[in-house]
């Protein structure tokens, strides 16, 4: 099985790996977004499949079909939403460092408002993997 990334994730994607533990200590103060600006999200598949899968599932299949992805849609609705939303500015739009499934919960739970950390593009030496 292949282990490179689609196209759509080299496409709309980062070009560096980051370590969540970084972002997760940066001092960056919690702002409102509307949920809408993030969604786009769940049309790119940024999960894996079980057992053996890479990058080959949409946020959009797990919520719309539970049922076909039980452990995803159950990992979905355990996030904890107190958490916000860290995204970056890339590409011309907001993308996800960390967060996707508190964002996939909270569209499930009809929010149309998020809790987002806006991390800058100068933070990425501070989150890069080492």
């Amino acid at each position: 099985m292949s282990r490179e990334l689609p196209d759509i994730i080299k496409e709309v994607g980062f070009d560096f790996s980051w370590d969540e533990r970084k972002v997760w200590e940066l001092d960056v103060p919690v702002e409102e977004m509307p949920i809408d600006e993030l969604t786009w999200h769940f049309d790119i598949p940024f999960i894996w499949s079980k057992p053996d899968g890479y990058y080959d599932v949409n946020p959009s299949e797990v919520i719309e079909h539970p049922d076909q992805h039980p452990e995803e849609y159950e990992r979905t609705m355990r996030a904890d939403t107190t958490h916000p939303i860290d995204i970056m500015f890339w590409k011309k739009r907001w993308l996800i460092l960390d967060g996707l499934h508190r964002l996939m919960k909270q569209a499930i739970e009809g929010a149309e408002i998020v809790q987002v950390r806006k991390i800058p593009e100068s933070a990425i030496p501070l989150i890069r993997k080492s």
